[in-house]
């Protein structure tokens, strides 16, 4: 299971080179072909089955609308490349150094959902233009005028969208601002106006329908505004794109929103199954486990399990214990998470447990590879290949 690289390195104490030889040891959690109880933990393992699912109900349920899926949820290109073969147009990336990972396995169609400030990035954002077919966001004029400079020298062009805020009070301008912004758009040979990012972030976490109902209610009036005051100025909008997995079914309702991003519909976390089922919800398996091994059983009242704060994300809290309402996980620490037993099927000492995160986005992060397994067996291994990738 371990691999032996010889890696060289070398520093400048002095007036000469001095080298020095160390071994690295690559850990490898399984093999295809092993069953489940085989993987070394922590690792991070995705049911086949379940994915599966998820990926067609998304389908089924847009109805027609246009699907973008958001990649930043799963940083993953083998799960970019399924989503486009099931009908997706295209993704979403949050960074440009995600983009660029992604577009370097192949995928051609990429919104890149943020704003891209400073000449080096500009620069990458420029380059990358010319070999997919890239969107960018704004919210400001001086945005436009430096993309505009960047891509001076650029044959293709790149399309800009205008970020709205819908109420998720963060970037975006109000709707009566648009219409400067794409006058400036359309007026640079470079860009192409291509549309209306509108995207109610805190709304997916609302946990009762009538709140999410409500919030989306509020976007898309917004969004409506946005509009009729781009066509007052003889602007046509060619496409509208938000919403997220938590509320998509009514963006794609709203009779305004061309296209919808969900990301986490894929995997499916915690946090997004603790939202309450309202009469449209569209409603996703659990696909995204952590695999845990019990480490010590040297207290009554619970258990310890190696997987930490290093094996996933608590933003949004705890994990949940796959399978077993009997189990709580309390409490993590760097490399130990605290289980209490409360029934009488107490845990074995070497036995494995499979966790839900409670944030599937900042856990795949923290992972190299995405195990994933069909009927009990490691059938692939998919690298998490935008890992890390902040810029």
């Amino acid at each position: 299971m371990f691999n032996h690289i010889l890696e060289t390195t070398a520093w400048w104490p002095t007036s000469q080179y001095v080298y020095k030889e160390r071994v690295v040891l690559t850990w490898k959690a399984c093999e295809i072909g092993d069953t489940v109880d085989q993987i070394q933990t922590p690792s991070l393992v995705l049911d086949l089955q379940a994915f599966e699912r998820n990926l067609d109900r998304l389908m089924q349920q847009a109805k027609g609308i246009r699907v973008r899926p958001h990649a930043k949820s799963h940083k993953c290109p083998e799960i970019a490349r399924r989503q486009i073969e099931k009908g997706a147009v295209g993704i979403c990336c949050q960074k440009l150094s995600e983009a660029a990972v992604f577009a370097a396995a192949g995928i051609d169609n990429i919104l890149l959902t943020n704003q891209v400030v400073g000449a080096g990035k500009l620069q990458k954002l420029a380059e990358l233009a010319q070999t997919v077919e890239l969107g960018v966001l704004v919210d400001d004029i001086a945005q436009v005028q430096a993309l505009a400079q960047a891509m001076v020298e650029q044959v293709k062009k790149l399309s800009v969208y205008i970020e709205v805020d819908v109420g998720g009070n963060r970037c975006g301008v109000a709707p009566q601002q648009v219409a400067r912004l794409a006058q400036a758009i359309k007026a640079a040979p470079s860009l192409v106006f291509a549309g209306l990012h509108c995207y109610h972030g805190p709304a997916q976490h609302y946990r009762q329908d009538a709140e999410r109902s409500e919030a989306i209610e509020g976007a898309a009036q917004l969004v409506k505004l946005a509009v009729a005051a781009l066509q007052d100025c003889g602007i046509e909008v060619p496409c509208v794109t938000g919403a997220g997995t938590g509320t998509f079914w009514w963006e794609r309702d709203s009779g305004i929103y061309t296209e919808i991003q969900p990301g986490s519909y894929a995997l499916m976390d915690r946090d997004y199954a603790d939202n309450a089922a309202g009469l449209k919800d569209v409603r996703f398996d659990h696909a995204l486990l952590i695999q845990t091994t019990v480490m010590s059983v040297s207290h009554d009242d619970f258990v310890v399990v190696d997987a930490g704060l290093k094996s996933m994300s608590v933003d949004s809290g705890m994990p949940v214990v796959y399978g077993r309402e009997d189990l709580t996980y309390l409490r993590a620490s760097d490399e130990h998470g605290i289980v209490r037993v409360d029934g009488q099927e107490r845990p074995t000492l070497g036995q494995t447990l499979q966790l839900i995160p409670g944030h599937c986005d900042p856990t795949m992060n923290l992972y190299d590879d995405l195990i994933v397994i069909k009927d009990g067996v490691v059938v692939d291994i998919w690298p998490i290949a935008a890992r890390g990738a902040s810029l």
